[in-house]
């Protein structure tokens, strides 16, 4: 089994800095295999705040996946937002836009979806689809595959289509083909749980899709902070959500779900 601790959306600049050293010893506590940060380390892309975030990297276990969101590319400098719109996120956090981990039992793998084009919109292009196919493809058989963005390739039905990855339906066919099983993405800032059967129609092929809510920033939009812990086996993920308890000043296990493959799909069992 593997633990994933599944952050998003730290938005530094707009953060409760009373939920940082609790964050911190508990993911610690937790000892994950890998710590996944789904974009939006920043509220608008300042070199003091991505020194900030990387500071709190700095302070939480290794390995980590850490990929941009919209907020880590300038909104207001539109010389830096179209010819450098990443500058500062690959000098304080990483030059890899493209970061893997990849053990015995899982491989995680991150591609940016963040545009210097849209405002908060996301896209994954033909050149990452060929990518993450090559990538995928390389693999050895038996590993849980993992995709990690910022912005989803899935949401419930409530939430704003317009919120989807752009050429996501191109993308999901290439999970498909390639197996993938689990795609963690932020960006609502709400958590959120389940499978991709409703929207994309693909015979004998599901993806277990796991959204993380913003583990520290104050624009919670209606739901307390929070984060995921995913723990990972060959046929079973559970997801257990921690949320931000203003009476303890710490953040506790709030619910647990489970999933289960049965061949190409990932289907809930009941509430544990």
């Amino acid at each position: 089994m593997r633990t994933i601790v599944h952050l998003s959306d730290l938005h530094f600049g707009r953060v409760d800095a009373a939920l940082l050293a609790p964050l911190r010893a508990l993911v610690e506590r937790l000892e994950p295999d890998v710590v996944v940060v789904s974009g939006d380390l920043t509220q608008r892309a300042r070199s003091a705040q991505f020194q900030e975030a990387r500071h709190f990297l700095d302070s939480l276990p290794g390995p980590q996946i850490v990929v941009p969101g919209n907020h880590d590319v300038p909104l207001y400098n539109v010389f830096s937002r179209f010819l450098t719109p990443l500058v500062k996120y690959r000098r304080h956090v990483t030059d890899d836009l493209s970061p893997e981990y990849v053990d015995e039992e899982i491989a995680v793998l991150g591609i940016n979806t963040a545009r210097s084009l849209t405002f908060k919109d996301g896209r994954i292009s033909h050149e990452q689809i060929d990518f993450l196919r090559q990538r995928l493809g390389s693999l050895p058989p038996g590993l849980t595959r993992i995709i990690v963005t910022h912005h989803p390739f899935d949401l419930p039905e409530n939430f704003d289509k317009d919120d989807l990855v752009d050429r996501a339906p191109q993308a999901l066919q290439m999970f498909s083909e390639c197996g993938v099983d689990l795609l963690l993405a932020g960006h609502l800032h709400a958590s959120v749980a389940g499978n991709t059967a409703e929207r994309y129609k693909i015979a004998g092929y599901a993806a277990l899709m796991v959204q993380a809510g913003t583990a520290t920033s104050t624009r919670g939009r209606g739901e307390s902070n929070s984060f995921n812990v995913l723990r990972v086996e060959n046929s079973c993920i559970r997801v257990e959500r921690y949320s931000w308890n203003e009476d303890s000043a710490d953040f506790e296990k709030v619910s647990t779900e489970a999933f289960e493959r049965q061949g190409g799909v990932w289907a809930s069992l009941r509430p544990l």
